[in-house]
């Protein structure tokens, strides 16, 4: 965006140039260009484009709340200044849309499911504004709002990150005098503290799901419950404990932005773009010791950037279903054309006045700008290699897939795919898409239909000596053939089962590399397919800055290789390009394959070489001279 760079201040931000000013500019650029699908009343925004899959009156809610969201961070860090006249234009909707008499009143919390995560949205910004808009309204309209939140009161809510919408929604309530059941709440909080995983990390409930929601919302809702409830001993108790969590959170949260501002292209809901910043404005409002200020803005600002930089929003103002441009194949089945503007919730910075240190601190550089990394994630089982020469974050993924060890279904390739990057996209649509080539390991059937690997066992996460990361999983080789009404939410599908054999994997990975070791055991008699191994989905077209080489070097054994072109596959470019290699023969069981894989801004130099000292131990030279010994025992089916 143009007028974004009339604000760039280098000396502030010398990594971004973002200032507090560009983050006002985008936020009220959006906020007017709303206006534009606005109804008479305010009460429904309805953004251009077809209907999401809960129609066109969720898909107007949405459109009110998460704008509103951007609305009511940008009054409160003004400490109510409001020259755009932001809090009487959205209360006139609020009154209209509470109002069960109009016809332009919103689709109820007891209607519909989705209503009840908006709720959570409008009570948030009445609370962070109640001075301005809360205590200004009339008193039948506020009665009209209580009334519209109240059946979150004892009501169901699904056993994830939704609990939160709960909590916030019935905090609101009983701070207005309204109706609320502090069991709601009790059972809410401990329910989510059972989401809590290793090293300050949530799930997005009990299932292996690691992904954007981690950050903004898992992290997000406790300490702003907290805020909301301040003075009650249980949220005083509370908070200290979700600060903890969301300062070690955020130690890996900016090892996992890529140098050009990109978050990982990992999960679902990436519609939602720069909400990944919210995370980073969390920790400052909170006040986290670590990571300091500088560096909180410079990843949340390089988000935005990103964004902005690559036309999201478009030339109307108007942010669309997609990553930079539109790219309609990113939606989930919930997803419509309000949707996107939960990316309203990365302007959560604007909540803090332009004294914070936030604002006034000096960027400071991200860890992929400082030096080559390696770091592990235990909890969503992961491998983090950042590489300062090109920027580039990639995280080989042996623990997460959306499901749980032992499930049999599609592999979702927002989840399960051995690897993510901020460089590269997973393959979202087409027939690679249901069928994975992509950062994978698969048997061929008969109809040379790929296998799926969900329900993984994770064996391994860990870091050697030497630096070089190590990790292992093992599944068993399945087909499935999907039912046809499988909502697609961003997890894997289920349907008939076929069975194959199992498959373990050893992951080595330094810098660019990734060196993968894979291994096939199954009963005797029984004889697996071809095996075949994926590398990373190269964009191609108009690739972003640092994505600019793929290769899959194969070992003895894997005979074949290739590159697969996939058309309008990903929302990075028009064409992606799969790397692989694979056997041209069934495989050999119970022995060793193994594959180099790189992802890098250049063409590769030589590879690490492997060589084996009897059947367990796996000598690894890298191209940076350093050697490793892996023992292969514990994966050894």
């Amino acid at each position: 965006m143009r007028m974004l760079r009339e604000f760039d201040d280098l000396r502030l931000s010398p990594y971004t140039g973002w200032t507090r000013n560009h983050w006002a500019a985008l936020a009220d650029h959006l906020l007017l260009s709303a206006r534009r699908y606005a109804s008479a009343s305010h009460a429904r925004i309805s953004f251009p484009g077809p209907p999401g899959g809960y129609g066109a009156d969720v898909d107007a809610l949405e459109g009110f709340a998460r704008t509103f969201l951007a609305a009511g961070f940008r009054v409160a860090g003004e400490s109510g200044r409001d020259p755009l006249g932001l809090m009487d234009w959205y209360a006139r909707g609020l009154a209209t849309g509470t109002d069960p008499r109009s016809p332009e009143r919103w689709v109820r919390l007891d209607e519909h499911g989705q209503a009840k995560v908006e709720a959570a949205s409008i009570a948030l910004v009445l609370h962070l504004t109640r001075p301005w808009l809360w205590d200004r309204l009339d008193p039948v309209v506020q009665e009209q709002v209580v009334d519209y939140l109240a059946p979150a009161v004892g009501s169901d809510y699904p056993p994830i990150n939704w609990v939160w919408f709960q909590i916030v929604v019935e905090q609101f309530l009983a701070s207005v005098g309204g109706p609320f059941e502090r069991k709601d709440i009790e059972e809410g909080l401990a329910l989510s503290d059972g989401f809590a995983r290793e090293s300050g990390w949530y799930a997005d409930g009990a299932e292996r799901a690691y992904d954007h929601y981690a950050g903004w919302a898992l992290q997000f809702y406790p300490l702003m419950w907290a805020e909301m409830a301040a003075g009650d001993p249980a949220a005083d108790s509370r908070r200290p404990v979700y600060l903890q969590r969301l300062e070690r959170y955020l130690h890996d949260a900016v090892h996992l932005v890529g140098a050009d501002g990109s978050p990982l292209i990992q999960g679902r809901s990436l519609a939602y773009r720069f909400a990944a910043a919210t995370q980073f404005w969390a920790g400052a409002r909170a006040g986290v010791a670590t990571p300091g200020p500088g560096l909180l803005r410079r990843a949340a600002s390089g988000i935005a950037r990103h964004f902005t930089d690559h036309g999201a929003p478009d030339e109307e103002g108007i942010l669309t279903l997609g990553w930079h441009g539109a790219w309609p194949p990113i939606a989930q089945s919930y997803s419509g054309p309000g949707s996107p503007y939960w990316a309203a919730k990365g302007f959560f910075g604007l909540t803090l006045p332009a004294d914070h240190p936030v604002w006034t601190a000096v960027e400071e550089p991200l860890p992929v700008e400082s030096g080559d990394y390696h770091l592990t994630v235990a909890a969503p089982g992961w491998l983090v290699s950042g590489t300062r020469a090109d920027g580039i974050v990639r995280v080989v993924n042996h623990g997460t897939d959306h499901s749980r060890p032992g499930t049999h279904l599609t592999d979702s390739p927002l989840y399960a795919r051995l690897g993510y990057s901020t460089a590269t996209s997973p393959v979202l649509a087409g027939e690679h898409a249901a069928e994975p080539l992509d950062q994978s390991v698969v048997i061929l059937d008969e109809n040379e239909r790929p296998s799926h690997r969900t329900g993984f066992e994770t064996l391994l996460v860990d870091r050697l000596p030497t630096g070089t990361l190590i990790g292992a999983s093992r599944w068993q080789s399945h087909w499935v053939t999907p039912e046809d009404d499988s909502r697609d939410h961003g997890s894997g599908r289920s349907g008939a089962v076929r069975l194959g054999p199992w498959i373990a994997v050893i992951s080595a990975v330094r810098g660019p590399w990734e060196v993968r070791l894979v291994r096939l055991s199954a009963p005797a008699g029984e004889q697996p397919g071809p095996l075949r191994v994926g590398g990373w989905p190269l964009p191609q077209g108009h690739a972003p800055d640092g994505a600019a080489c793929s290769r899959v070097i194969p070992g003895a054994g894997l005979d074949l290789s290739g590159a697969t072109s996939a058309e309008n596959s990903s929302p990075l470019a028009p064409w992606t390009l799969v790397p692989w290699c694979a056997s041209s023969t069934p495989a050999l069981l119970d022995t060793w394959y193994d594959v180099a894989v790189y992802l890098g801004g250049q063409e590769p130099g030589d590879p690490p070489v492997l060589s084996w000292d009897g059947p367990a131990l796996a000598r690894l030279t890298w191209p940076d001279g350093t050697a490793d010994v892996l023992d292969t025992t514990g994966a050894r089916l």
